[in-house]
């Protein structure tokens, strides 16, 4: 199994409490200490605005912390999960990823999607598209993208996009242009557009949610006429990680006093319900247990987020110790 590691952003409020001056470093330290392995990539999220709901914490936007991490990294890979279409234009956007690419030697990927936050699409001015457009700028952007990674110029008449002509040099280093990651289980569009396009999916990763997903991902294929076996299938997964069940609770007590002071009790139940029941939560063997049936059904690239990475990085090093090597040998 493949293993991507999340470095905290602010978006989900991970890194309350640390001055702003030193958060970058914050997050570098952990990218940094992610290119010893296991992990392959480390990821961002693509947002403006805290979850689960909007605060003034920072967050740091995923684009310039691609670059940063580019150029201050050597080995891992430099994702994100996932890109919003309709934030930037996808010439532009495919102009940046090139560069991003080029400072990295070559190691960036292009996590895509097309986008829900409804409350960050409008305080940015975007207005807040229907499902239906949001997919269809999805597919159209998607198009551009490959275009001016293959070719270096693009020209493309859609119905919500326009370029006549752009051109992007340098291309990527990487042939073909960066690997793109097809975010979302949108059944009719999303994963049709990732049968299309996509050299990995990235979807709900419960059971039977991933299952499901699976099928109608390879049907898609089976009608477009490309491979669903070379499709690699990731899921992300929030890790809860204790040597005992004391030490799980303990870690979650902890997120909880995180939250406090930035939630409702209502919502604040409704976060740590969704912590604490999550698949990763346990002690090493029952992770290893859970990672090995999700390999059963396909999935064979987890993306974990360890809640705690700014302030404890104990987790991380116990799954590295303990999960990882079971899982990869």
């Amino acid at each position: 199994m493949r293993f991507g590691l999340f470095v905290p952003q602010g978006w989900r409020l991970d890194l309350t409490g640390i001055d702003p001056a030193d958060q970058w470093t914050t997050m570098l330290d952990i990218a940094r200490a992610a290119e010893n392995g296991p992990f392959e990539s480390i990821w961002v999220y693509d947002h403006f605005h805290t979850v689960p709901v909007p605060t003034e914490e920072a967050t740091h936007e995923a684009w310039t912390l691609m670059a940063a991490f580019a150029a201050a990294t050597s080995r891992v890979r430099l994702g994100q999960m996932c890109t919003c279409m309709a934030y930037r234009n996808p010439a532009y956007l495919a102009k940046v990823a090139a560069t991003v690419d080029v400072i990295s030697g070559g190691r960036a990927e292009m996590g895509i999607g097309g986008g829900w936050y409804e409350h960050e699409w409008r305080a940015y001015g975007y207005g807040f598209p229907s499902a239906g457009d949001r997919l269809g700028m999805l597919d159209e952007g998607v198009q551009i993208m490959r275009q001016l990674w293959t070719e270096g110029t693009a020209t493309f008449k859609g119905k919500h996009y326009q370029v006549d002509g752009a051109i992007s040099r340098p291309l990527p280093l990487q042939e073909g242009g960066l690997p793109l990651w097809i975010a979302g289980g949108g059944e009719k569009k999303t994963l049709r557009t990732a049968a299309k396009y996509a050299a990995y999916t990235n979807f709900d990763a419960t059971p039977e949610v991933f299952k499901r997903k699976s099928q109608i991902l390879a049907e898609h294929c089976r009608e477009v006429g490309t491979d669903f076996d070379a499709i690699v299938r990731s899921g992300n997964y929030n890790v809860v990680i204790g040597e005992s069940e004391k030490d799980v609770q303990d870690r979650l007590a902890s997120i909880r006093e995180r939250y406090a002071p930035h939630l409702t009790p209502a919502k604040l139940e409704e976060t740590m319900t969704n912590f604490a029941n999550g698949p990763l939560v346990g002690t090493p063997e029952q992770i290893v247990e859970r990672l090995t049936e999700a390999r059963g059904f396909g999935m064979t690239y987890a993306i974990l987020y360890f809640s705690e990475a700014a302030y404890d990085k104990s987790g991380i090093e116990l799954f590295v110790k303990q999960v990882a090597p079971a899982l990869q040998g």
